[in-house]
């Protein structure tokens, strides 16, 4: 088999970026809502699990997540997100990667890590919060009210970030197991087990 990245795996890659990131954006919708902000390291990877895994069924090659993760953190990069999305997202792209590939591409528990992984990038996406707090929420403040942005900070301190971290782990499993129970054949096609 051919190790390297061919234009199909690279159409792969762009087709499903953009479904990730389209369903990943529809459920951050609900962070309009200070309180469901909290709720989007479990959200994400649970909601994205789906085009994830259907992804992973078409991912054989090493680089294939990575490129995957670097697309998705220089988009939001590009969309307003602090530069800790790229010093959180890549890296954990980068090992997820290496997760799939040290299962071959097909171990159902190395996925399943490989995913956790790979989502801790939400994480990176809201750590803003707390390692840039004043000028974060001095921004947000014009943008989304004062009402907004008092709640939100008292909704984050410090101790939360933590939480977040594993709500991330296990939406990710919870994720990758939905879907897996949406996208079963695709599975059984795939080998994954």
């Amino acid at each position: 088999m051919n190790k390297k990245l061919n234009a199909k795996d690279l159409i792969n890659i762009g087709i499903f970026t953009a479904i990730y990131v389209i369903t990943f954006n529809v459920v951050g919708m609900i962070s309009l809502i200070p309180i469901f902000m909290l709720l989007l390291p479990f959200l994400i990877p649970f909601v994205g699990g789906i085009p994830f895994m259907l992804y992973l069924t078409k991912v054989n090659k090493f680089g294939m997540v990575t490129i995957m993760g670097i697309l998705v953190s220089v988009l939001l990069f590009i969309f307003g997100q602090a530069w800790p999305i790229l010093a959180i997202a890549i890296p954990a792209a980068f090992i997820a990667d290496l997760i799939f590939k040290s299962g071959g591409y097909t171990n159902w528990k190395k996925t399943v890590f490989g995913f956790c992984v790979f989502s801790l990038w939400v994480i990176g996406s809201m750590l803003p919060i707390w390692i840039m707090r004043d000028s974060y929420f001095e921004q947000g403040r014009a943008g989304y009210g004062d009402t907004y942005i008092d709640t939100l900070m008292s909704l984050t301190p410090v101790w939360v970030l933590p939480i977040l971290v594993v709500l991330a782990v296990i939406g990710a499993t919870a994720g990758a197991h939905l879907g897996r129970g949406v996208l079963r054949k695709h599975f059984k096609r795939a080998g994954i087990v």
